[in-house]
């Protein structure tokens, strides 16, 4: 059943947003939590990316946890409450984290249509599709249909790229993110992995030996990829290094081909970097 009138749009935090665009599309974040040292936190509430890199760089005890079922019910009763007739919730790769079904479990206690789409992503290559959703909601005269926000959400997100370099796998060997074969080929005599996101799961795509190398090939890749679009977006993502993002978006736009609309950079979620470990450097390119 199609609906329609005002439609919400409901994300996690691994979609990395920045606050302003958050602010910008009215989307709805419900956090993820990161545990240090058995210390609970939701990641964007009171948890910074600071005290994060702090805590992986001194070998603190660092897990991640999916928000459950309640979160999701309370950010579906406060976008009714703000006068939704149907919500929109797009989440990371269910490949990759129990949110996407932990969000399904509240879709009856809405009151209202929920379309709960797994984006098989992660950062703002969910991020972007979310927004672009959110945008696609409050430009339609009536609010929206929610089933056709819900099918952009998942296009968008679904051709979206998104390449990361990263100095070491065990952070994502620990966290059960990545084999372990494929771990040990990733690290093979000090090299510097590059990943990306396939079908849902985060796979090796190549193994450089420097991690000046690996940003170089992080550029590479987004303006080949940028090459085969007519209108994109692009996104740089880092973990508490903004001197690093700063040069790669100055490397991209001195050499990006037409068709450049916004490009956007963002600390990567909390969650996804405690996975990743410092270092990190990632690149989205994404339909506008």
């Amino acid at each position: 059943m199609t609906s329609t009138g005002r439609v919400a749009v409901v994300t996690d935090s691994t979609a990395s947003l920045p606050a302003g665009l958050v602010a910008a599309t009215g989307v709805r974040v419900v956090p993820l939590h990161v545990v240090i040292d058995g210390v609970d936190h939701r990641e964007g509430v009171d948890l910074t990316t600071a005290e994060l890199v702090a805590a992986l760089r001194s070998g603190a005890a660092v897990s991640t946890a999916q928000p459950g079922p309640e979160a999701f019910a309370r950010a579906y009763a406060l976008a009714v409450a703000d006068g939704a007739q149907a919500i929109v919730s797009v989440h990371l790769s269910g490949e990759l984290s129990g949110t996407v079904a932990a969000a399904r479990l509240a879709v009856d206690a809405a009151g209202v249509p929920v379309h709960v789409v797994d984006s098989r992503t992660v950062g703002m290559s969910l991020g972007l599709g979310v927004v672009a959703a959110a945008r696609r909601a409050a430009r339609a005269p009536d609010g929206g249909d929610a089933e056709a926000v819900a099918r952009l959400a998942a296009e968008r997100s679904g051709a979206a790229s998104v390449h990361f370099a990263v100095d070491t796998l065990e952070h994502l060997r620990r966290g059960g993110r990545l084999g372990s074969v494929a771990a040990a080929v990733g690290t093979v005599l000090g090299v510097r992995p590059l990943l990306t996101v396939r079908g849902g799961r985060l796979e090796v795509v190549e193994k450089v030996r420097t991690s000046a190398r690996a940003r170089e090939r992080l550029v590479e890749l987004a303006l080949a990829d940028a090459a085969t679009r007519q209108r994109y977006d692009l996104a740089v993502h880092h973990l508490g290094e903004h001197a690093l993002a700063a040069g790669l978006v100055e490397r991209l736009r001195a050499a990006c081909p037409p068709g450049l609309r916004d490009v956007h950079v963002a600390e990567i979620s909390a969650v996804v970097g405690a996975h990743v470990g410092p270092g990190l450097a990632a690149v989205v390119v994404a339909d506008a």
